[in-house]
């Protein structure tokens, strides 16, 4: 199964990302985005989105930790998983390009924008990679 992870970078860059080495991905307080998480097995490749400043997706992460109790939090509902970054993509793909290309303008990222965890088919995920060479 493939992700998309959320961040806005002047919160959570990829930069910081590789830099740290790995995170637990927290904050999430939306159910659907909650249950992705929940989804997210050890091993599953997690595209990394900056959000509101560049709109695109600038790299590829690994899950390394399945769901667990958001630290941040003492409310039960909500859980964190652990991502290592693996590789920046040469070339970011912008939300635009999904929007008006026929084979991504379905995506969860494209008809849900808000939110913050979202799956990324196989066609999709392969799609993707092919535009970032």
């Amino acid at each position: 199964m493939h992700w998309l992870v959320k961040s806005e970078p002047f919160k959570y860059s990829w930069d910081q990302f590789v830099k740290d080495k790995s995170t637990f991905w927290d904050g999430v307080r939306n159910y659907q985005a909650r249950n992705n998480l929940k989804a997210m097995k050890k091993g599953d490749e997690v595209f990394f989105y900056h959000s509101n400043e560049g709109k695109e997706i600038v790299g590829i992460a690994k899950v390394i930790k399945e769901a667990y109790q958001d630290p941040t939090t003492d409310d039960e509902r909500w859980v964190v998983v652990d991502l290592k970054p693996v590789k920046k993509l040469k070339k970011s793909i912008g939300l635009a390009y999904l929007k008006e290309d026929i084979l991504l303008k379905n995506m969860a990222l494209v008809k849900q924008q808000r939110l913050s965890v979202s799956p990324v088919t196989d066609d999709e995920w392969k799609a993707i990679l092919e535009l970032t060479q």
